[in-house]
């Protein structure tokens, strides 16, 4: 028998302006992963252009001024972000522009945008050469927040959402403060929903917190706003340490809440319902349903809804209302969809308690159904 262990050790940092030349954060990130300078692929979301558009030439600078630790084996390499890059095909793009950048194990690549590119190029970094590493730089609140400090990459496939993909943990993670400066407000929504989440299974005093400050956040505090990118980016970096099982071999996933059906409802919305409104209907019907099997309090409920409409997180109920021949509702598809991601057996995040929850391993349909119901005539 053949035994050995990898131990994964990697820092999320905190700054503003990195790519300032007196910043030293992307630079010593580098430091220890091949002889200096470290050849470094960058690849940037191209609708940042729209708000940064010096981004390219403030990275090549960058890399002048530190060029005894940092050397570009190619120009920035511009892509689009949003959830529709997130196909193989666009991966496998990236594996040819890192190909003509002659990367090899010793390279880092760089990726500087939002979660769904952070999914493809990390997941296209992964892959070539059996993993080059990978250092993150989310610009997106909900990407400081949540993915972009997890270890997943992956792409959609066949109309289901993240059907492919690997755990790579980060070389690091650097979340700059400076890209929530310019950020719309639908973005913002989209991050506190996955605040909410965490919030509403794991910390009590997250909710209260986040419940005081929502008409900071959505007015535009940034200070505010990078607490709770740090609050959540926090719990999120705990639970993947300390669970236990941070590749997911297990079927658990607290993390999950909420995102069976949101998972769905994007692909069925074909991605016009963003993460976010999704993820905030997930949860929502997840928890009217345990009020109903009587596990959740309905003032637990009612609170999540009201701090929900706070970070003006709507309800679609057209997606919700998409049927088969049957007169099923396509959206309980992900059910059984979720079943077989987790590897066979059905695990269910159910909130007992504003920071409380419980694993269920069966769904009532018939009351899902009325859960939907409930919520969509906001009762």
């Amino acid at each position: 028998m053949s035994e050995f262990s990898i131990p994964y050790c990697y820092e999320t940092h905190y700054t503003e302006d990195v790519f300032a030349p007196a910043n030293d954060v992307l630079w010593r990130a580098l430091q220890g992963v091949g002889a200096a300078p470290v050849r470094v692929f960058f690849v940037v979301e191209e609708e940042l252009l729209q708000f940064y558009p010096g981004l390219p030439a403030a990275i090549a600078g960058y890399c002048r001024a530190h060029a005894d630790v940092v050397r570009l084996a190619a120009a920035p390499l511009l892509q689009a972000g949003g959830e529709h890059c997130k196909d193989i095909a666009v991966s496998l793009r990236l594996c040819e522009a890192f190909l003509a950048a002659r990367l090899c194990r010793q390279s880092c690549v760089v990726i500087v945008g939002g979660g769904a590119l952070l999914d493809v190029a990390g997941f296209a970094a992964a892959i070539f050469h059996r993993g080059l590493r990978q250092l993150r730089i989310p610009t997106t609140a909900l990407s400081q927040c949540d993915s972009g400090v997890g270890v997943k990459n992956g792409v959609n496939f066949l109309g289901k959402k993240n059907l492919l993909g690997c755990f790579a943990p980060p070389l690091a993670v650097i979340n700059d403060a400076a890209f929530l400066r310019t950020l719309p407000v639908a973005m913002v929504s989209a991050a506190a929903a996955e605040a909410v989440k965490v919030a509403m299974i794991k910390d009590r005093e997250f909710f209260a917190w986040l419940t005081a400050q929502a008409p900071a956040i959505m007015a535009g505090d940034l200070a505010a706003l990078s607490a709770l990118v740090r609050r959540s980016a926090e719990i999120h970096e705990r639970h993947i340490a300390t669970n236990g099982d941070p590749f997911e071999y297990g079927s658990a996933r607290p993390l999950d809440f909420g995102h069976w059906s949101a998972h769905k409802l994007e692909m069925l919305s074909e991605q016009r319902l963003s993460h976010g409104v999704a993820v905030g209907m997930g949860m929502l019907i997840d928890c009217r349903y345990a009020v109903l099997k009587g596990i959740l309090a309905i003032d637990a409920y009612a609170s999540l809804r009201t701090l929900l409409r706070s970070f003006a997180l709507p309800f679609a109920g057209a997606v919700l209302e998409l049927r088969d021949d049957a007169g099923r509702r396509l959206v309980m598809a992900g059910l059984e969809e979720f079943r077989e991601h987790l590897g066979g057996q059905l695990h269910i995040t159910l909130p007992t308690a504003i920071g409380a929850k419980v694993e269920v391993t069966a769904i009532d349909d018939a009351r899902m159904n009325e859960a939907m119901d409930l919520v969509l005539r906001d009762e």
